[in-house]
């Protein structure tokens, strides 16, 4: 039987060879704050010098908040003239589409400016300034529907600011304004009303954002604080379980669950820490005594395939057994301390002082490098004592860097 060029054509054309599958990036961490991008045939190697680059925004305003991708349409932070921003931008051109007022301008000894990540869900983008303003933004104009502060909930802006992501879920915004009112409050998203807080949880807000998770037959929201790791119901707030976290200094990453377990890590010489959850939420304290070899400071851990992977402040780069906490492999000489992103069988590393983004693959097996480069230009306008700190991200084949007011866009679609 002869083949149909046209029906041949019509199927290459509906299966490119690459099966490039996009996803959008609603939120920190992404669609389920588990920092796994959902693309699939990106690129495995990067060419001599990195990626193409398909564009520079280098008005994306001052500060370390990270980038949320939905529609087309980029949303990140950044502060212009003594005023945070949420920014609105092309995906596509990296053209500024709109910006509005989103808080005053936080000021701090590493950088001013807002370090949180907008949320975006059902045509709003909810956004949490540095000084604490939660706010509700229309994403086709930009109009401001409302706006509270973590003040008004009883809160109080922690050293570094408040550098939480909103949570929303269901009919809820969901933060952790930290205080006697209760450390995390939810708010109803159309209005902006308080509907509940955490009166049995009043730690102070610390820097991790929360997850949300079904366990036990309950919606739970998980945070960690300087003091505590623990869950409340998403139905009222009411306290599920609670474990002693032994932080020092500032407490930032956030929580992974998996299978019933919560892990949580810190860094300042406290390290890691796994609770298992068991029937009617008794909560084990597997490490009562920390792990010490994931001292994660705040470029974040990921998940992958029972293996926990990020930069440890003893060892460097570091794969842990998620369940046995037993070290894998650990490598300090190829790349500092960073960030850590995953996408499609690899890690998405980005090292803090020199801007160098590096493709590992995620294996336990070891350090295997297919390629890196370093940002280029970088911000004149950065604090002394800042670096890059903004999470990579991997959306609709496209990795996206941020260096202050410098917005990068490179393509790694592998097409």
């Amino acid at each position: 039987m002869k083949s149909n060029p046209v029906l041949l054509l019509a199927v290459a054309v509906a299966f490119p060879l690459s099966h490039l599958v996009s996803a959008d990036w609603p939120q920190w961490r992404g669609p389920n704050r588990d920092d796994h991008s959902g693309d699939t045939g990106l690129l495995k190697q990067w060419p001599e010098g990195g990626p193409k680059l398909v564009w520079t925004n280098k008005d994306a305003g001052l500060g370390y908040s990270g980038c949320s991708i939905v529609g087309g349409t980029l949303y990140t932070l950044g502060a212009r003239d003594a005023v945070e921003y949420v920014v609105a931008i092309d995906a596509n051109t990296g053209k500024e589409k709109w910006s509005a007022e989103a808080g005053a301008l936080l000021t701090n000894g590493w950088g001013d400016g807002p370090r949180s990540t907008p949320t975006v869900a059902g045509g709003k983008v909810y956004t949490l300034s540095g000084k604490g303003q939660l706010s509700c933004f229309n994403t086709a104009d930009g109009k401001l529907v409302w706006k509270t502060t973590m003040e008004d909930a009883g809160g109080k802006v922690p050293g570094w600011g408040y550098t939480e992501s909103p949570l929303v879920e269901g009919n809820l915004v969901v933060c952790t304004p930290g205080g006697a009112q209760g450390a995390i409050a939810a708010f109803d998203k159309v209005s902006g009303k308080k509907v509940w807080q955490s009166a049995d949880w009043t730690d102070p807000a610390q820097y991790s954002s929360i997850i949300a998770v079904d366990l036990n037959g309950a919606r739970q929201f998980i945070q960690l604080t300087m003091q505590s790791v623990g869950a409340v119901n998403a139905k009222d707030g009411s306290l599920l379980w609670k474990v002693p976290f032994p932080g020092k200094t500032a407490v930032i990453p956030t929580p992974i669950f998996n299978d019933g377990h919560v892990f949580v890590c810190a860094g300042y010489n406290v390290g890691a820490k796994l609770v298992k959850i068991g029937s009617g939420n008794k909560a084990e304290d597997l490490n009562p005594d920390m792990n010490p070899a994931m001292e994660n400071h705040h470029g974040g851990v990921v998940l992958v395939d029972g293996h926990l992977y990020g930069h440890s402040n003893k060892g460097g780069w570091t794969c842990l057994d998620f369940k046995t906490g037993a070290v894998k492999w650990q490598e300090q000489k190829a790349l500092g301390k960073g960030a850590i992103h995953y996408a499609d069988g690899q890690l998405y590393l980005l090292e803090e002082k020199t801007g160098t983004a590096a493709l590992i693959d995620a294996s336990p097996a070891g350090w295997k490098e297919h390629g890196r480069f370093t940002l280029t230009p970088q911000t004149t306008q950065r604090n002394p004592k800042g670096m890059v700190w903004t999470h990579p991200v991997v959306a609709n084949g496209k990795l996206y860097l941020r260096d202050q007011e410098l917005l990068f866009c490179f393509d790694v679609s592998g097409k």
